[in-house]
């Protein structure tokens, strides 16, 4: 059932509450692997292309840290909502189309629809990667907690999951960081 799109060796799923480091930790894998190894797919990018499109809004904008986005996001949030009930792969079907690295790296994924949609797909090369961060760290990276927002299912979505393969702690400790994401480009280069 896999869709279009080269077959990974490996599917890490990364998940976590807004400013815990996903992005950061994806993009600090894929400069240490190289973009022709390793892809950095998110979900959140087609779900904000379609509803830039349908909505006449600036897709560009709703993908950066701006007040812009953050001025659309519980309607987005609804909206993505709506798709999903309707067709749970929806966005995933959309990120893995002509992804030809061997590595996938999957930086926003908010529901165990998602989980189920990857293992279902691409079996036992998936595996899940749970991001954490104090809050306190994610304060210092911006975060204020907005009804609507981090109590809706899109942050968490995940919190009772329990069941990740990995946990990266990102609380602002480099070196600690530095010695989780090693023994994850460890594994991941075993699975080359």
């Amino acid at each position: 059932m896999a869709p279009l799109g080269g077959a990974p060796r490996l599917v890490l799923l990364f998940s976590g509450k807004r400013k815990s480091g996903k992005d950061f930790v994806t993009e600090a894998l894929q400069s240490r692997l190289g973009a022709d190894v390793c892809a950095v797919l998110r979900l959140s990018g087609p779900l904000k292309e379609q509803y830039a499109q349908e909505h006449g809004l600036n897709f560009q904008r709703l993908l950066d840290t701006s007040t812009y986005k953050e001025a659309f996001r519980k309607d987005m949030i609804r909206w993505g909502e709506e798709k999903r009930q309707a067709d749970p792969g929806f966005f995933c079907r959309k990120i893995v189309e002509g992804i030809s690295q061997p590595i996938w790296l999957v930086s926003d994924t908010r529901r165990v629809s998602d989980i189920q949609w990857f293992r279902e797909a691409y079996g036992a090369v998936t595996q899940t990667v749970r991001v954490v961060a104090l809050e306190q760290s994610r304060q210092q990276r911006g975060w204020v907690f907005t009804p609507g927002v981090d109590d809706a299912e899109s942050e968490c979505g995940l919190d009772n999951f329990g069941d990740f393969d990995w946990v990266i702690e990102n609380h602002g400790v480099e070196q600690r960081l530095e010695e989780q994401l090693e023994n994850l480009i460890e594994f991941i280069r075993s699975r080359l």
